[in-house]
């Protein structure tokens, strides 16, 4: 448990989380699944032997906790499941109809002893790999990844990933629990989670606290039944970003934000009493000046997204941060990229 005594000394930078407090898991009969079957897919490559940079911990125990934990909350809703490593690529355990204690055994049946050394990390050909078993579920299915995101070998995950969303349509959710350390692996991640409006981004620090892990099982497993809906709770400590990236110069609104947008929509309608600030940032590229207009741009044409799609324009200010707030190294295309950004959070 060493890691958890240094979260609360960790900066939360994760891209599009959602952090809300809710009150104690509903009974079941109120829960109406989201989806029919899951898939924890976990990396088990040398990188997740190592102890982490900011935690202290081997990435692979955290892992086996993180899952454990999640594993403890997921209500009995009639799904399958099954546990997949890559890196190499192993089933752990086979789809079959959900148990609780299956997969706790299986969880915890996970090699954590294993050498750093010979052991690159093929995320790409992992998700080739777990196509095949993708395509034997009928039904909705979550596929839920615990990674660092190093991907050292074989085919594009990223690409792998798009692959797997052009086959099997809104079939298939990809959710990446982070492990990441380095700027690289949590770009990766990034790209992968922003394929989709369906992602439920969160990593080991975010879901450390009970209430925490509650709102993601929720968020991912299931919903509640319209005809008994659960009382409101009030925020606590709520942070909501929602990160859209822009291309060099620009700050129009594209048909591939239209999802991150329509997202961010729900999750404000659910709290229609919060206020919002919308946040616009860019790369270091130009002037500290010109980059200053830019960024008010990006963060007045998303305000007019939401004002234009039924969000109350009271319940949101816009603010410029040009490029004195980069998230990632503006040294680097790739950085410079995600760095052109417009993020949406709590007041």
């Amino acid at each position: 448990m060493h890691y958890r005594k240094q979260i609360m000394k960790v900066v939360l930078l994760a891209a599009l989380v959602v952090m809300f407090a809710f009150p104690a898991m509903a009974n079941a009969a109120d829960m109406v699944p989201k989806i029919d079957n899951f898939i924890f897919f976990v990396d088990h490559s040398g990188s997740m032997a190592q102890v982490h940079k900011s935690l202290g911990q081997k990435k692979i125990d955290m892992a086996k906790e993180t899952m454990a934990r999640m594993n403890d909350k997921i209500p009995s809703l009639g799904y399958n499941s099954a546990l997949f490593l890559f890196a190499p690529f192993d089933g752990k355990s086979q789809p079959a109809r959900y148990n609780k204690a299956a997969m706790a055994d299986a969880i915890d049946g996970i090699d954590s002893d294993f050498g750093i050394f010979n052991r690159l990390t093929p995320m790409g050909d992992g998700l080739m790999d777990v196509d095949p078993v993708i395509s034997g579920t009928s039904g909705k299915t979550a596929l839920i990844i615990f990674t660092d995101g190093a991907s050292n070998i074989g085919a594009d995950p990223i690409a792998q990933a798009k692959a797997l969303y052009a086959k099997y349509g809104d079939r298939l959710c990809i959710h990446v629990v982070s492990f990441a350390d380095t700027a690289k692996g949590q770009m990766i991640i990034d790209e992968i989670r922003a394929l989709s409006g369906c992602t439920v981004p969160a990593d080991v620090t975010s879901l450390a606290g009970d209430a925490a892990m509650d709102n993601y099982v929720r968020d991912v497993f299931y919903e509640m039944a319209a005809s008994k809906p659960a009382p409101p709770a009030p925020m606590e400590a709520a942070v909501i970003t929602f990160d859209l990236h822009f291309g060099f110069d620009k700050y129009q609104i594209t048909d591939e934000m239209i999802p991150i947008l329509e997202q961010a929509k729900m999750i404000l309608e659910e709290n229609p009493s919060a206020a919002y600030v919308i946040e616009g940032h860019t790369d270091w590229t130009g002037t500290e000046e010109y980059n200053q207009g830019l960024s008010e741009r990006r963060a007045n044409s998303v305000r007019k997204w939401l004002i234009d799609n039924g969000v109350s324009s009271g319940r949101l200010q816009s603010v410029g941060y040009g490029e004195l707030r980069p998230k990632y190294d503006n040294s680097t295309r790739e950085g410079r990229r995600l760095n052109r950004r417009v993020e949406i959070r709590t007041k």
